[in-house]
C-alpha cells in the first residue's frame, strides 16, 4: 500500500505558484542566524516554500478559530481560544530545527499580534543519570528515553491556557538535561513543538502527543542523504563547539579525527538510522504536510494531506 496515498504530491514549481502575494518577512542576515550549521536554506527557499506554507497555516488557523467559536455556540458558553500548536518532526540532521526557527520568525512577523513561541522535545528526555540507571544510555533518542507523560501533561497545560508553564531545558554541550533551569512559556497564541518523537505513541497507548497539534510538518529526505548531512555537521561541530572545554564531545574533538568519525558513523548506524527506520519514519503519514528534501537541503516536493 502506498503510504502517501492520502497526500497530494506537489512539485516545488507548482507549490510556489499557489501564493505569490507574500514577501519574506526577514532579511538574509536574519536567515543566516536561524539556520543550522550545514543547512543551505536560501531566501529563494523562503519565498518559494515558506511564504506559501505560512499562508496554508493561516488557513488552518482560521478553521481552528471557527471551530472553537462553533463549540462555544453549541455549549451556550464562552470558550476561550486555546493556543494553536504546530508539531514538526523528522530525523536527526534533516533540518527540522531550522524549519522550526524559521517558522517562528515568519509567523511572528506575519501575525504581529500573536505571541509565537518554540520548544524542542529534547528537554523531555530523561536525564543521563536515569538513562544509565535503566541501562538505555545507548538508546538515547529512542521512544523509551523520553518522559512522554511529562510532555503530554505539559501540552495539556498549554492547551488549557495556563500561564508561566515551565519546560525543562536540554544542553547540547553537556548532552544532558540542565538541572534546575527551565524555559517558561507566557500564554503563547502559537506554539511550535519540534522533535523526533512528536508523532509517536506513548507507552500508555492512549494519547498521542500529536493529538494536541492543530497543524503538523514532517521534514523528509532519503536516509543516505541524511547520513551525509549528519557527518558533515559532525565535522563542523568538531572544529567549533565540540572544542569548548566541558563539551560532551571535547575528547573526540581534540583527539584523532579518524577515530572521531568512526564514532560518528557508528552512532548513525546503530542509533540514529535504527531510530529513523523503526520509530520516526513510520509516523510520517501523521503529518499534515511533508517537506521532502534532496541534495543540498533543497525542498523539491511537498505532500499535502488530503483528508
Amino acid at each position: 500500500m502506498d503510504e502517501k496515498m492520502n497526500y497530494y504530491p506537489i512539485s516545488r514549481e507548482e507549490w510556489q505558484g499557489f501564493y505569490r502575494n507574500g514577501t519574506p518577512p526577514l532579511t538574509g542576515e536574519e536567515l543566516e542566524s536561524i539556520k543550522s550549521f550545514n543547512d543551505r536554506i536560501s531566501m529563494q527557499d523562503v519565498q518559494d516554500i515558506y511564504v506559501p506554507l505560512t499562508h496554508l497555516i493561516h488557513i488552518y488557523m482560521k478553521e481552528f478559530e471557527s471551530l472553537i467559536l462553533s463549540k462555544g455556540l453549541f455549549l451556550h458558553k464562552y470558550v476561550p481560544l486555546p493556543p494553536f500548536i504546530i508539531g514538526i518532526s523528522g530525523s536527526v540532521a534533516v533540518g527540522k530545527s531550522t524549519t522550526a526557527r524559521l517558522l517562528q520568525k515568519i509567523l511572528s512577523r506575519t501575525f504581529k499580534r500573536r505571541n509565537v513561541q518554540l520548544i524542542t522535545t529534547d528537554g523531555f528526555l530523561y536525564p543521563n543519570k536515569v538513562l544509565k540507571e535503566r541501562g538505555i544510555m545507548d538508546r538515547k533518542g529512542f521512544p523509551e528515553s523520553y518522559d512522554m507523560e511529562k510532555l503530554i501533561n505539559f501540552l495539556n497545560e498549554v492547551k488549557s491556557g495556563k500561564d508561566d508553564i515551565q519546560a525543562p531545558l536540554y544542553s547540547h554541550d553537556s548532552y544532558d538535561i540542565v538541572e534546575g533551569e527551565f524555559l517558561t512559556l507566557h500564554q503563547p497564541d502559537i506554539l511550535i513543538v519540534e522533535g523526533i518523537n512528536v508523532f509517536q505513541l506513548p507507552a500508555n497507548q492512549q494519547i498521542y502527543v500529536s493529538d494536541f497539534f492543530d497543524f503538523s510538518l514532517f521534514v523528509d529526505a532519503d536516509p543516505a542523504l541524511i547520513e551525509k548531512w549528519y557527518l558533515e555537521r559532525f565535522g563542523m561541530l568538531l572544529d567549533t563547539s565540540f572544542k569548548e572545554p566541558g563539551n560532551y564531545y571535547y575528547d573526540l574533538a581534540t583527539g584523532d579525527r579518524e577515530r572521531a568519525f568512526h564514532f560518528a558513523r557508528d552512532v548513525w548506524q546503530n542509533v540514529n538510522l535504527r531510530n529513523l527506520t523503526d520509530y520516526i519514519l513510520p509516523t510520517r503519514n501523521r503529518a499534515d504536510v511533508i517537506l521532502h528534501k534532496t541534495e543540498n537541503h533543497i525542498i523539491d516536493k511537498i505532500y499535502l494531506r488530503k483528508y
